[in-house]
C-alpha cells in the first residue's frame, strides 16, 4: 500500500468524539497495519495511543494524531464519513487533519533506511482534538523523544502548494475574566455595584496590553490577544451583579501578556482555562536538515516558517524536551471545514520527505 492507499482506507474509519465514536477503531486499525506490515515493537496504551519502534539510539519520533473533530452533517451518512475523490484532492473529515499526514508517516515509518545508532519511532495519539490529551498522558509515562517531526499542516505557508518546514508555532492561552458587583434595582443606581462596569474597565486594560513578540531562529513571532466574548446582565431594569468576559491569546515561546494586571481592580478575577504550549526548535541543524529533506522531494522552494497554530509539538517541547519541526501536507484553511481535503500527491510527497529525512538523520547526531 502507498500513502494514497493508506490514506483513502485510514480517513473512512470514524474517529470523533461523540455519541457512539471513539478513536478506538482507527487506533486498533493502526496497530493492525503496523503488526502485519513491519518488524517493529508495536504497542497501543491504555490512552489509546499506538507507538512502534525500530532500531536503537537518538531518539526519532515521526508523530501524529488519529482522532479528529466531529464531521458537518453533509461529511456522515448512516454514521459512516463521506469520502470523496476529486482533481486529485480527497474530500472528507480528517483527510487534513491530519489522516493524509498519518498516512505517509506509517509508510515512511515502515520503508525508511534508519540510521545505525537512532530508535525511529511512530506515535499517533489519541485525544489530540482535546486539548493534546493523549500526548500529555504519553510524556507523562515517560515518552520523551530527542528529536520529532509533527505531522501537522506546514504546506502551502511560503507558496502555494509548497511544502514548508515550521520551526516554530504558537500557542494558545484561553481565559476567563469574571467581573462580580452588586444588584439593585436600575432605578437606585447607587444601590448597587455594576458588574458591566467593571469588565469593561478590566477590558481597558486588555485593550492597551502589548502583544508579546518573540524570534526564532531569525524568525519573527507575534502574539495576540483578543476579547472574544462578553456576557452579562439578568435584565433590563436589574443593575448587573456578574459579567464574563472571555479572552483568547495567541502565546509566543517563553512571554505572556500581563492579562493578570486585570485582577488588581476591585470585584475582577482572572482563571485560566486553557493554556496549549508554544513550540520552538532550538536546534538549527535538525532544522536545516528537514529543510534540506523538503528541498529534495518538490520543485518548489521551501522555507522555515511559523506556523500561526498550536500542536501536540508544544506538548512535546515544553514537557519532553523535545526538538521538534511540522511538516505536513495539509493547507491552511482546510482543517476541521466542511469542505475538508487533502492533495493526494502532497501526501505522497510527504511520505518521500519523511523517508529523506529519517534517511538524513545522521547529520544531526553527528554535528
Amino acid at each position: 500500500m502507498d500513502a494514497s492507499e493508506v490514506t483513502r482506507e485510514l480517513v473512512t474509519i470514524p474517529s470523533h468524539r461523540g455519541p457512539g465514536s471513539d478513536e478506538s477503531a482507527a487506533g486498533e486499525w493502526l496497530t493492525d497495519w503496523l503488526d502485519e506490515r513491519t518488524n517493529a515493537t508495536v504497542e497501543r496504551d491504555d490512552h489509546g495511543n499506538v507507538f512502534a519502534r525500530r532500531g536503537e539510539g537518538t531518539t526519532f519520533a515521526l508523530v501524529g494524531h488519529h482522532d479528529v473533530v466531529p464531521p458537518d452533517a453533509e461529511q456522515v451518512t448512516d454514521g459512516e464519513y463521506v469520502i470523496e475523490e476529486q482533481d486529485g484532492r480527497l474530500y472528507g473529515r480528517g483527510t487534513a487533519d491530519m489522516k493524509g499526514s498519518l498516512a505517509a508517516m506509517l509508510c515512511a515509518f515502515r520503508d525508511a533506511d534508519v540510521p545505525d545508532d537512532v530508535e525511529l519511532v511512530f506515535a499517533a495519539f489519541a485525544g489530540e482534538e482535546q486539548g493534546g490529551e493523549g500526548c500529555r498522558a504519553a510524556i507523562a509515562d515517560g515518552f520523551a523523544p530527542e528529536y520529532a517531526v509533527v505531522g501537522e499542516g506546514s504546506t502551502g505557508y511560503s507558496a502555494p502548494g509548497v511544502t514548508d518546514v515550521a520551526i516554530a508555532h504558537k500557542g494558545r492561552r484561553g481565559s476567563t475574566v469574571v467581573a462580580e458587583g452588586e444588584s439593585a434595582h436600575a432605578s437606585e443606581v447607587a444601590a448597587g455595584e455594576n458588574a458591566i462596569y467593571r469588565a469593561t474597565d478590566a477590558v481597558d486594560i486588555l485593550r492597551e496590553i502589548t502583544f508579546p513578540s518573540t524570534t526564532v531562529q531569525d524568525h519573527d513571532v507575534k502574539g495576540s490577544l483578543a476579547v472574544t466574548e462578553i456576557e452579562g446582565g439578568s435584565a433590563w431594569n436589574v443593575i448587573p451583579e456578574r459579567c464574563t468576559v472571555i479572552v483568547d491569546e495567541r502565546t509566543v515561546p517563553g512571554e505572556r501578556a500581563s492579562i493578570e494586571r486585570v485582577a488588581e481592580l476591585d470585584g475582577v478575577t482572572w482563571t485560566v482555562e486553557q493554556d496549549l504550549p508554544p513550540m520552538a526548535c532550538g536546534d538549527e541543524d535538525f532544522a536545516d536538515v528537514a529543510l534540506g529533506a523538503a528541498e529534495g522531494v518538490q520543485d518548489g522552494d521551501p522555507e522555515h516558517v511559523v506556523k500561526p497554530h498550536a500542536t501536540d509539538a508544544g506538548w512535546l517541547a515544553d514537557r519532553a524536551g523535545t526538538e521538534c519541526v511540522v511538516v505536513g501536507a495539509a493547507e491552511p484553511g482546510e482543517a476541521h471545514t466542511a469542505t475538508e481535503s487533502v492533495s493526494l500527491s502532497v501526501v505522497e510527497r510527504c511520505d518521500r520527505l519523511y523517508r529523506d529525512l529519517v534517511g538524513e538523520f545522521g547529520a544531526v547526531t553527528s554535528a
